[in-house]
C-alpha cells in the first residue's frame, strides 16, 4: 500500500485558508469590491489600513481564488461575488464574528478533554449581560439569513402565529417576516436574555414581535401558535431537557401545528456524518456541560413522543439540518 502526507497536508493548509476568509469578511473587503476593481492602496484608504500590510492578505485571498487580480487591481471572483458579498441574496459570511468564538473554543479541544470540562464555558442561563449582548448581536446577521432562507423555500401563508423556542436576538423572525409580513411572531427566551432580544428588534426595526420570558424546558409559551421554530436549541442541553424542550414545544402548537428544529448540531445514526454535525459536536466539548450534537434516531425518539407525525428530516442550503413534522391532532 502506497501512502503519503498529501491529505494530511491539505487538513493542515485549509486551517489558514479559512482563517484569511474569515479576516477578509471582519473587513468587509467582499461587500467593498463589490463589482467593482481596487487596487490595494484604494481598499486600504476605504478601510483606514496600510495597504502595504492589507496586500498581503488581499494575494492570499487571490491565490485561492476568491479575488482575482489585473494590473495591480482587485476584484472579487465569481464565488466570492456571488457568496461573500453581503449585498447580494445569497450571501454566506453572517456568521463571521460568530466564527471567532467557535474557532476560538476549538483550539482548545485537547484542553477540554484534559480537564473533563469546557474549557470556554458558555452557560446561557447565568450569562453576565454585556457577555449575552455581544453574543446575541454576533448570533443575529446569521438569523436574519436562515429566516431569510425559510422564508424563500417554503409557504407560510395559511401560518398565522409563530414561535421562535430560544430565538435569541430574534431575528429569524425578521427575516420570514420580510416575505411574509401577515405572520404574528413571538421570542420564547430566557430571563437573562430577554431584554437584549428586545433592544436587537428594535435595532431592526421589529418592536411589534413580541418577546416572551420562559424556560421551554420547564413550561410551553402561554399561548398557541401553528409554527414553533427552534434552532440551536436541542444541542446545546443535556438528554431529559432536550426532550422536555421538545415535548414543551407540543404544547405551544395548535392543533395540527408544525415544528421546525433546525442547527447544524445534528449527526447521522453511525455518527460519521454529516461533517458539520460531527466537527460541531466537538466544538460543543468547549462550550457546554451537557450539549451534543445528537443523532437522527434520538430526535425522531422526542418527537414521536411528543406526538409529531410524518417527521422528515432535509439539509438546508447552508449546510444545517431541518426536521419538520406536524402535530397529531388525535
Amino acid at each position: 500500500m502506497i501512502m503519503n502526507s498529501d491529505r494530511i497536508d491539505n487538513l493542515m493548509a485549509s486551517v489558514p485558508r479559512a482563517l484569511a476568509v474569515r479576516a477578509a469578511l471582519d473587513l468587509g473587503i467582499f461587500t467593498l469590491l463589490g463589482d467593482r476593481a481596487m487596487t490595494a492602496k484604494g481598499l486600504g484608504a476605504a478601510l483606514e489600513i496600510d495597504p502595504d500590510r492589507l496586500s498581503r492578505l488581499l494575494y492570499a485571498l487571490a491565490s485561492i481564488d476568491l479575488l482575482e487580480i489585473s494590473a495591480d487591481q482587485f476584484r472579487n471572483g465569481v464565488e466570492a461575488s456571488a457568496y461573500l458579498d453581503a449585498t447580494k441574496p445569497t450571501y454566506r459570511g453572517a456568521d463571521h464574528a460568530l466564527l471567532r468564538e467557535l474557532w476560538g473554543a476549538d483550539l482548545l479541544t485537547a484542553d477540554s478533554l484534559r480537564q473533563n470540562g469546557p474549557a470556554a464555558l458558555h452557560d446561557f442561563s447565568d450569562a453576565d449581560p454585556a457577555a449575552a449582548a455581544a453574543f446575541n448581536r454576533k448570533l443575529a446577521p446569521g438569523a436574519l439569513n436562515f429566516g431569510r432562507q425559510l422564508a424563500s423555500a417554503m409557504d407560510f401563508s395559511r401560518v398565522r402565529s409563530v414561535i421562535d423556542i430560544g430565538g435569541g436576538p430574534g431575528t429569524i423572525l425578521v427575516g420570514l417576516r420580510e416575505s411574509w409580513p401577515h405572520i404574528v411572531a413571538t421570542v420564547m427566551e430566557l430571563t437573562t436574555v430577554a431584554a437584549i432580544t428586545a433592544d436587537i428588534l428594535a435595532e431592526y426595526g421589529a418592536r411589534d414581535i413580541a418577546v416572551e420570558v420562559g424556560d421551554i424546558c420547564a413550561a410551553p409559551s402561554t399561548g398557541r401558535h401553528d409554527l414553533a421554530i427552534l434552532k440551536a436549541v436541542v444541542q446545546v442541553l443535556p438528554p431529559d431537557r432536550a426532550r422536555s424542550s421538545i415535548l414543551n414545544a407540543a404544547r405551544c402548537l395548535t392543533p395540527g401545528g408544525e415544528i421546525m428544529i433546525a442547527g447544524w448540531g445534528v449527526v447521522d445514526d453511525d455518527r460519521l456524518g454529516p461533517p458539520e454535525g460531527v466537527f460541531l459536536n466537538l466544538t460543543f466539548l468547549n462550550l457546554y456541560r451537557h450539549g451534543e450534537a445528537y443523532a437522527e434516531a434520538q430526535y425522531r425518539a422526542w418527537m414521536t413522543e411528543a406526538g409529531f407525525r410524518d417527521i422528515t428530516r432535509s439539509r438546508l442550503g447552508d449546510g444545517s439540518t431541518l426536521f419538520r413534522a406536524h402535530l397529531g391532532r388525535d
